[in-house]
């Protein structure tokens, strides 16, 4: 095999709590994740000349050592002495410093790829190992699903599917850094957390209303200080039929929970008409694993 291409998908977070702050810098937190279907295409193909080459539908994308990406194939490529080249092309689509695992998700197709690709035999624990080397999304991306991850993020618990439902995604033409929202919010109080054992028993429950209900974000206190028109988007969503809208993550993506594709759509094209979002997608959520 001289090639093949993977699937990086996005998440969106149905719960995202901060417990405190290590000494490193890191956080302890327990979110509950969900995988949708909208993603990255990812392609790996080998190359007779030595080193990684990266290539991007995106200019504003490092093509070096600074992509995620590149970080991944460089760890694998020199623990198992591959001396091939690689070429790996990223057509991304994930919105990106949004919120919803762009990169983190490359990261994890590339590793799970390489393995593949040069027939390394790991599993997915031995990869997700890996994967938290380079970021603590990485290993959830690699799982996959409807997962309560804590710790920085990389103690995962495999979650009861989330049920059949529509996700709006909207991300305003505005960026934000995972590390500077963080470091914002240790700046504050949390005065309220959100109900992420509420959603863990709407998941048990397969209840779609008390999954939406029990959603919460602590990061959105900080977010929706700075850029009001993440709380428009949200009220937009609502009004057009959504059961819950949150941002995503550290944001700035707003992802809207729907139980009718029409209502999607129709919330999609008032976002549109009013210019609050720059990429607006209608998707389902993902519970294959890998």
């Amino acid at each position: 095999m001289d090639g093949l291409e993977v699937k990086a998908l996005g998440k969106i977070n149905l719960g995202l709590d901060i417990l405190g702050r290590r000494e490193n810098g890191y956080h302890d937190v327990r979110m509950v994740m969900q995988t949708v279907y909208l993603y990255d295409r990812v392609i790996l193909e080998k190359r007779t000349s030595p080193g990684i080459e990266i290539v991007t539908n995106l200019n504003f994308l490092p093509v070096n050592q600074n992509n995620i990406a590149y970080k991944a194939a460089d760890l694998l490529m020199k623990e198992f002495g591959i001396r091939s080249g690689l070429r790996i092309v990223l057509e991304k689509h994930i919105p990106v410093a949004a919120g919803m695992a762009g990169g983190s998700s490359d990261a994890a197709a590339v590793l799970y790829g390489i393995n593949r690709l040069f027939s390394l035999g790991m599993t997915e624990d031995e990869l997700k190992e890996r994967g938290v080397l380079l970021g603590a999304d990485v290993p959830y991306c690699i799982m996959r699903g409807t997962v309560l991850a804590e710790g920085i993020g990389e103690i995962l618990t495999p979650l009861p599917a989330m049920p059949r439902c529509h996700i709006l995604i909207a991300k305003p033409p505005i960026s934000a850094s995972t590390g500077v929202v963080y470091g914002k919010m240790d700046r504050r109080k949390i005065v309220k957390h959100p109900d992420i054992d509420g959603i863990l028993e709407g998941l048990r429950q397969g209840d779609l209303g008390k999954i939406t209900s029990s959603m919460g974000n602590v990061l959105e206190e900080v977010m929706l200080e700075e850029y009001p028109v993440l709380t428009q988007i949200k009220d937009v969503m609502k009004a057009k039929g959504a059961l819950n809208a949150m941002m995503s993550g550290s944001g700035p993506t707003v992802f809207g929970v729907f139980e009718e594709r029409g209502m999607a759509r129709t919330a999609a094209k008032t976002l549109k008409d009013k210019r609050l979002a720059r990429q607006i997608y209608v998707t389902n959520i993902h519970n294959v694993r890998r």
